[in-house]
């Protein structure tokens, strides 16, 4: 159970053109990762119960991407609508969102033609399941830089504790 609810497949030539035409500005997630095992479970037999939200933020990018694969949005609208549109409409810009003098952007290092199998075995999220069990995307991130330091490399976390700043939002920068 998440809100908003997944699509069926009949809904997605339409999403595919409202992400192309700016109809839709952004792709995000109900990312809340309650586990099945204990969290989930307590909606059997009373639907009220059930933890609202999937695990998806580590996967969100890759299955976006994988619509640039597929051909239903350019690479540039995919950081469009993943990250300078976000920036701005959650008032973070041109601190984030943009690779510019005295903004904070993180750098990522995408390879995107390597292929992967998206599955709860291998996630770093500490949730027993993935929505996307056994779902093949092509596109993965290799290396992320953050203020200068790499915090991902090789796809291995080398981040450390204390390193993430709190970044205040100023108001929504409307778009057009």
């Amino acid at each position: 159970m998440c809100s908003t609810p997944l699509r069926p497949r009949e809904h997605q030539a339409a999403l595919w053109r409202g992400l192309r035409t700016n109809d839709l500005q952004v792709v995000s997630t109900d990312h809340c990762p309650f586990c099945f095992t204990g969290q989930k479970e307590l909606g059997r037999g009373d639907f009220s119960k059930i933890p609202n939200g999937l695990p998806g933020v580590e996967n969100r990018m890759d299955l976006l991407h994988q619509a640039v694969v597929d051909g239903h949005l350019s690479r540039r609208r995919w950081i469009e609508i993943a990250c300078a549109t976000p920036a701005r409409m959650f008032g973070l810009y041109p601190k984030k969102g943009t690779i510019a003098p005295g903004s904070d952007a993180d750098v990522v290092i995408y390879d995107p033609h390597a292929e992967q199998v998206i599955s709860a075995e291998t996630h770093h999220m500490n949730v027993d399941y993935s929505a996307y069990e056994g779902k093949r995307v092509t596109g993965r991130v290799e290396t992320v830089l953050s203020r200068g330091e790499t915090v991902i490399d090789h796809r291995t976390f080398t981040g450390r504790p204390g390193h993430g700043l709190y970044t205040p939002r100023s108001t929504c920068q409307y778009l057009d």
